[in-house]
């Protein structure tokens, strides 16, 4: 896919359960650009938010959905329990697979850096050594950077639980092959969230 859209929408308290097929409703409407990829709830992280991926074969088909989603009064079905909207546009790093659907995990954490001034050629250079060994430990859904906006990186990664995200984090650290040796170029402002599948998310 030449483009991915992460949506993120602060909520008001206990609505992720609420929004299920209007969320899919809405990516599905007469009109829309793209695929549902994946919608995950906050549980760890900002709460009260809901994160939604979708992926589109063209800028233009992105440019396009985005636009219709900024126009709508009721963006993602979510209207009545929206308290705030924001619309990322990320291309995905180099030689990386498109993402598919799939049972991959019931805990994801989705991750985002903002780099210093120059960073991205040589972050995508780190990743590209480093993921090799990184991922023979854990899958890697998705590994991005933003299009507009401050120079930032957004990945995200599948685990069986919590406990397995921090005993691999461990070990990839421990054995060498993490993190790149581009980390040199980011900046403080990182956040990490940790993302349960709503259940009309393809990613589970």
């Amino acid at each position: 896919m030449e483009r991915y859209e992460l949506a993120t929408l602060s909520t008001t308290m206990g609505a992720a359960a609420k929004l299920g097929a209007r969320l899919r409703d809405f990516c599905a409407a007469d009109g829309a650009r793209g695929r549902l990829l994946g919608a995950w709830a906050s549980d760890i992280g900002p709460l009260n938010r809901v994160l939604v991926l979708r992926g589109f074969d063209s800028a233009a088909d992105a440019a396009a959905e985005r636009a219709r989603t900024l126009a709508s009064a009721d963006p993602f079905g979510a209207g009545e329990v929206l308290t705030g909207l924001s619309l990322d546009t990320l291309a995905p790093f180099p030689g990386l697979p498109p993402v598919e659907p799939g049972a991959f995990g019931p805990i994801y954490e989705i991750r985002s850096y903002v780099l210093k001034t120059g960073g991205l050629a040589p972050t995508l250079e780190g990743w590209a050594e480093a993921l090799p060994g990184r991922t023979k430990l854990s899958k890697l859904l998705l590994a991005t950077h933003a299009v507009d906006g401050p120079p930032r990186i957004v990945h995200i990664w599948p685990y069986a639980s919590l406990e397995e995200r921090s005993r691999l984090r461990a070990e990839s650290v421990r054995v060498g092959v993490w993190p790149p040796r581009s980390a040199v170029w980011l900046t403080p402002a990182m956040e990490s969230t940790i993302g349960l599948p709503l259940d009309v998310s393809p990613l589970t």
